[in-house]
């Protein structure tokens, strides 16, 4: 595979993900990495706000809008959800670049859970439906004992698990 390695961090609402790849990002960087990271989510986005100059050419219909200044731009465009694929193939080079969410996709990815919710039913194991989940990060040792367990604040343990998994 070419490219930059690529890996997942998934689990249900309010388990964790977003903190986790927060903090796995500060320690590959810190690591000397250069990380990019995507975020899937389940609604509309919408990074434009009513009244804004950017807002009002989409409104008036610009399929793409570019808003640069300083040292950061953003780039909207009005279309279908890309595939992942093509997500990724608009970014810049990387060493590492961090998905949160898109539990579909068949990416490696970490199963984030907040507590042993899976045992008590409250949620589906991703795992066990999900050949590309190949770790679990849990405050709780899960039930599924063939996979490599973390606990959710072990940054450095992950990170180093990341690192090792062929791209």
């Amino acid at each position: 595979m070419s490219g930059p390695r690529v890996f997942g961090v998934t689990g249900w609402k309010n388990a964790g993900k977003t903190t986790l790849v927060e903090r796995l990002v500060a320690e590959f960087v810190r690591r000397g990495w250069r990380v990019s990271t995507v975020k899937h989510a389940h609604h509309d986005v919408d990074i434009d706000q009513p009244g804004r100059d950017s807002f009002r050419h989409r409104v008036a219909g610009a399929t793409e809008v570019a808003v640069v200044g300083g040292r950061r731009y953003a780039i909207m465009r009005e279309e279908a959800e890309p595939a992942l694929a093509d997500v990724l193939a608009r970014l810049a080079p990387a060493d590492l670049v961090l998905i949160e969410g898109y539990k579909r996709e068949a990416h490696p990815k970490i199963e984030v859970r907040a507590k042993i919710e899976v045992r008590a039913g409250q949620t589906p194991s991703l795992a066990a439906e999900d050949p590309g989940v190949v770790a679990i990060a849990s405050d709780e040792r899960p039930p599924e004992r063939h996979l490599p367990w973390f606990r959710r604040d072990d940054i450095a343990g992950i990170a180093d698990f990341i690192g090792t998994l062929r791209h």
